[in-house]
């Protein structure tokens, strides 16, 4: 479903959402969302195709999605990503087809806008540029990441997964963090290690109380994020 962002999505609501605005003026952010439309996707739709020219970059309101490749006859998940965060500006900014696809992992609803409005915004306001480098020089230091535990026990690796989604999408509560009950699949895919590994390690964490699944609510409840930070080598 389509519709365009109504008045209540005010620019203190979006600035407070998305990071990526956190230093831009509230008369930029009424410019950006003047052009933006709010989208609904139900679990397991596609977002976004590989090879679709980027005409947009999504932000995510709220549901989580995930980010994949073919990879020969094979379907990789390569990120998960929750509230908060955007997707579709690499495709705008290079001018070429995307080279990944979207899901919706659960319900979700989005904000796009258009190229055009986003790469003209980027121009006009400094901050939001440097804020936009910042961002993606985040993420390239979390690849980096990834690629340096390549060789580490199976166990850091999903440790370390799980400690990153819950920093930066979890729902932080008193007695630990929330994430959405993600598919084994694709916490294997995320982790680089494979299915039987994952569930293994997920049921022995689980068993030690360091986690819990939550069926009715369809969370992942980290319990014990001081032994899960120090599993996953964060801790000296």
């Amino acid at each position: 479903m389509s519709l365009r962002v109504s008045l209540s999505m005010q620019t203190e609501s979006f600035a407070q959402t998305f990071p990526l605005f956190s230093t831009v003026s509230p008369e930029t952010l009424e410019w950006l969302l003047a052009a933006a439309t709010e989208l609904e996707y139900p679990s397991n739709r596609a977002v976004l195709m590989e090879d679709a020219w980027g005409n947009a970059v999504y932000f995510i309101l709220s549901g989580w999605v995930k980010v994949r490749r073919l990879s020969g006859e094979n379907v990789v998940t390569l990120a998960v990503l929750g509230q908060g965060d955007f997707f579709g500006e690499m495709a705008i900014l290079d001018e070429s087809p995307r080279s990944t696809d979207v899901i919706a992992l659960s319900r979700v609803k989005l904000i796009s806008i258009p190229a055009q409005r986003f790469i003209e915004t980027l121009f006009k306001d400094p901050h939001l540029h440097h804020r936009m480098l910042q961002l993606m020089v985040h993420r390239l230091r979390q690849t980096n990441m990834r690629l340096q535990l390549q060789r580490q026990p199976p166990a850091v690796k999903l440790a370390n997964t799980l400690i990153s989604l819950g920093e930066s999408y979890g729902d932080q509560r008193a007695d630990g963090t929330d994430l959405f009950s993600i598919p084994y699949q694709d916490l294997a895919d995320v982790a680089d290690i494979n299915l039987e590994e994952t569930k293994k390690i997920m049921q022995k964490l689980e068993e030690k109380g360091w986690l819990k699944y939550d069926p009715q609510q369809q969370v992942i409840q980290l319990l014990n994020l001081k032994n899960l930070t120090h599993l996953a080598g964060r801790l000296s």
